[in-house]
């Protein structure tokens, strides 16, 4: 399976489109994305191969996961946010421990941002959220924004505790890619569960936070709100 696979990736790659992927994603020397390599693959296209192969076994899907190039790592992980929700409690436990023991290869924002809730969020739900400290105090960008992103699914179900924590600790954090996924967390707070609960958050920290994560925060607010935060 894994070989009819990759042949659908290489009929479907776009040299055109890898290169410009390849500016998008900063993959130049000192970037966020150092090194990475695109086929120049839609994600609507690894999508449609995800319908098609979710069910191909475990240890090819983690074969692509060490994958040199981008869509082929998204395509794995989709895959197993796949099998994650169409497993039993066994099976999703050891989806979510292979996802963690792989964050070396969850190295992009996009392939955080489409899985991190939907698993690890998911899978923690009811239980003790101390990993997500853990990985919050990571020094890997990526680990901490798996961190705050699996608080997504806290918030899908108005539960705010959990994000409003994990972004206090991330405050200080130096990257700008944190600051856009906390800010944009908190922001979801905003909307999903509590505005007050999230003014709250904000008229503590305001001073202290990076500006863009602010800016984030309060894009949904009404002009004269914004301003007042932004002139703080």
């Amino acid at each position: 399976m894994l070989r009819e696979l990759q042949k659908e990736f290489r009929a479907l790659a776009n040299p055109k489109k890898a290169k410009i992927l390849a500016g998008f994603f900063k993959t130049g020397k000192g970037q966020y994305g150092e090194g990475d390599k695109f086929l120049g693959i839609t994600v609507p296209q690894t999508r449609a191969l995800v319908k098609k192969y979710w069910q191909m076994p475990m240890a090819e899907t983690l074969e692509l996961l060490q994958s040199q190039f981008h869509e082929e790592r998204l395509f794995a992980l989709l895959v197993l946010v796949q099998k994650y929700e169409k497993g039993n409690q066994e099976a999703r436990e050891k989806i979510f421990k292979l996802y963690l023991k792989n964050t070396k290869q969850i190295n992009s924002w996009d392939l955080v941002d489409l899985t991190a809730d939907r698993i690890v969020g998911n899978y923690l739900a009811d239980k003790s959220k101390e990993i997500l400290f853990k990985l919050a105090g990571s020094k890997i960008l990526w680990e901490r924004r798996i961190a705050i992103l699996a608080t997504f699914y806290e918030i899908k179900n108005s539960r705010s505790e959990m994000t409003l924590a994990l972004a206090e600790k991330l405050l200080s954090d130096k990257e700008d890619l944190m600051h856009k996924a906390v800010g944009w967390m908190l922001r979801e707070v905003g909307k999903r569960c509590s505005q007050a609960e999230e003014e709250i958050f904000l008229k503590k920290y305001v001073k202290r936070m990076p500006r863009t994560m602010l800016r984030y925060a309060i894009e949904r607010f009404e002009e004269e709100k914004r301003q007042g935060y932004l002139s703080l």
